[in-house]
């Protein structure tokens, strides 16, 4: 039911290997952010002041040139899409990390780039408290990540959850990932999947798996 699917979560929240699994057992066309191969963001966490604008050029540029790419090309072979991110996470990422002049000019660019890209039939926020998400990123070790802040992580998760509630038009099923493995456990990750290939209205979903140990509502 849906041709367009984008798995989103703050820094450390797992989405990139989600989208990955699920893209391979559905038969989708796999679309995974190149950020590694982006040069600013080392200095970025080094020095953020100096380099928030040209890291967040770069991003929407590279963002914009894959999606018009990928969307551009047709694939027969595969029966729909995953990405493991939402274009507008560009704008999310620059209304927190940009000066306000910086970000007035950001963001003239940036609708003229997002007006062309396609938006998602559905968008799957995996969120985990700040906690969690800081224990995830050392665990997968990235030297440049090491140093990132608490109160980094919660301005962003901050940035994302204020963004999602504010969009009507769009279908969003924010998934509470805090005490469920979707990695290490399959049944975990089974329940994940089952609960996006539903049928949604458009709006904020909030979804907790029911027999999670120490769950709170959401």
């Amino acid at each position: 039911m849906y041709n367009y699917i984008v798995i989103e979560g703050n820094i450390g929240a797992g989405k990139t290997s989600f989208a990955t699994r699920l893209a391979e057992e559905c038969n989708a066309r796999l679309i995974l952010e190149q950020f590694e191969e982006n040069s600013f963001l080392p200095k970025f966490y080094e020095d953020p002041a100096r380099y928030a604008f040209p890291l967040e050029l770069s991003f929407l540029a590279d963002r914009y040139q894959q999606l018009k790419a990928q969307f551009t090309a047709s694939d027969m072979f595969k029966t729909f899409t995953i990405a493991d991110y939402f274009i507008f996470k560009s704008l999310i990422f620059a209304s927190r990390n940009l000066e306000q002049l910086e970000f007035g000019l950001y963001s003239k660019l940036f609708t003229i780039v997002s007006s062309v890209v396609p938006k998602p039939d559905l968008i799957v926020y995996l969120y985990l408290d700040v906690d969690n998400l800081k224990r995830n990123i050392q665990k997968r070790g990235r030297p440049y990540e090491q140093n990132i802040q608490y109160d980094y992580l919660d301005k962003i998760q901050n940035g994302y959850l204020e963004f999602l509630r504010q969009q009507p038009d769009l279908r969003v099923l924010l998934i509470d990932t805090n005490n469920i493995d979707f990695v290490e456990r399959n049944e975990d990750y089974a329940w994940i999947k089952e609960v996006i290939f539903k049928e949604y209205p458009l709006g904020m979903q909030r979804i907790q798996k029911p027999d999670a140990a120490g769950s709170r509502p959401l």
